[in-house]
């Protein structure tokens, strides 16, 4: 330390010049690393929002990036995919951020079908040559 009571050391900030201050991706979802919903939350997932979801950003316990997610699934259906990308986040953080707003019914997510549940190809050629048939 010196005389005046300060470090030498030059403090650490979290910041980037271009960006302003950086949150890490731990502090957006408190430290959690999953959700209810998240088990669920593919890739492919679509996520709408809500039509009660009015003005999520006069919710103060929603995060800028969840006001953010309920504006981008409104204006469009977006798949957590594209949330992830729009949003420049990690597709955990964003997953976990998807759960939070599913759980406060301002979104909805619609998930694709199981490829155990697709119409087997064999019987699609089937029905396709069936119809040539005709």
């Amino acid at each position: 330390m010196s005389a005046d009571g300060q470090g030498t050391q030059e403090t650490h900030h979290w910041f980037d010049d271009e960006a302003g201050p950086v949150v890490r991706p731990y502090a957006m979802t408190r430290g959690r690393t999953t959700s209810a919903a998240q088990h669920r939350l593919d890739l492919i997932a679509v996520v709408v929002a809500e039509p009660r979801a009015d003005d999520p950003a006069t919710d103060q316990t929603l995060s800028p990036e969840h006001v953010e997610i309920v504006h981008l699934s409104r204006d469009r259906p977006q798949s957590v995919a594209e949330l992830s990308a729009e949003l420049d986040l990690p597709i955990g953080v964003v997953r976990v951020l998807i759960g939070d707003l599913v759980d406060e019914e301002l979104v909805h997510v619609t998930r694709p079908v199981p490829p155990a549940e697709l119409p087997d190809e064999s019987i699609l050629r089937d029905v396709i040559n069936g119809l040539r048939a005709l």
